[in-house]
């Protein structure tokens, strides 16, 4: 069983990239949207709720752990790998990879919540694969509650993005990552505001199931050890019903959100 968790219904677009990719795997997710969002929260904080939410999941029969919070992963992700004896997997490294492998002109672009950017975590790994890549960072605090607020094509949603994607275009990047699980939800907004042709986007939610996937055709004995073919459980700190709507609004069908 993998076990995925977020701070709200974002994480769920990488449940939803895993159970294309992987279909018989069973998969436990866990959104904290009672704590949501985490990208405007202290680095020691989302720390404390990254270790509650993994030991949430384990307790659950989890074998496998995917951090789908970007937020999380920039700050927590090792510390998570130090304390828990499972395979721990996270959506920065993989769309690196991507975005180093995608850039043509070595302009990247980056958009996240604050506690991502400010991490430096994605400048950090581009750099330490391709220095001569440029990375232009840009925090965006307000798309993670829009997201959850269902506000998926909303004017304002539309105003914000313009806003926030501005800076990013000056820069003539050819990349951009999504760097948070909330803003695939938002990706065909975004693709309008940067060009169909001239931007490609990276979609960390992908990425991260490529990689799990990759990882248990590389390990058949662990893959071996896995549940198939069982009901996918989906817990939630709060269930609000924007929080309902945007599930299904994922997995094209009805999701039963369980409070916990």
């Amino acid at each position: 069983m993998i076990g995925i968790f977020d701070s709200g219904v974002g994480g769920m677009t990488v449940a939803r990239a895993v159970e294309t990719l992987l279909p018989d795997l069973q998969i436990i997710y866990y959104g904290d949207l009672a704590r949501t969002p985490y990208g405007s929260k202290s680095p020691e904080t989302i720390i404390e709720y990254s270790i509650n939410n993994t030991e949430f999941l384990l307790s659950h029969g989890a074998q496998a752990i995917i951090i789908a919070c970007n937020s999380a992963a920039s700050v927590a992700s090792e510390i998570l790998r130090q304390k828990f004896d499972t395979p721990i997997f996270e959506v920065i490294s993989p769309a690196v990879n991507r975005a180093v492998a995608t850039t043509q002109s070595g302009n990247i672009g980056v958009i996240g919540t604050r506690a991502t950017i400010r991490s430096g975590i994605y400048t950090q790994k581009i750099k330490q694969k391709s220095p001569d890549l440029r990375v232009f960072s840009k925090a965006c605090p307000l798309l993670v509650p829009l997201v959850e607020e269902g506000w998926l094509n909303a004017r304002e949603t539309k105003m914000i993005l313009r806003k926030y994607l501005a800076p990013l275009k000056q820069k003539q990047i050819d990349t951009l990552v999504l760097g948070c699980t909330h803003y695939p939800l938002l990706k065909d907004l975004i693709q309008h505001r940067v060009g169909k042709n001239r931007i490609k986007l990276i979609d960390s939610s992908i990425e991260v199931a490529l990689t799990l996937q990759a990882y248990l055709d590389e390990n058949p004995d662990f893959s071996k050890t896995l549940q198939y073919e069982t009901a996918n459980k989906y817990f939630v700190s709060d269930i609000t019903k924007a929080a309902i709507n945007t599930a299904e609004k994922i997995f094209g069908r009805h999701i039963d959100l369980k409070k916990v």
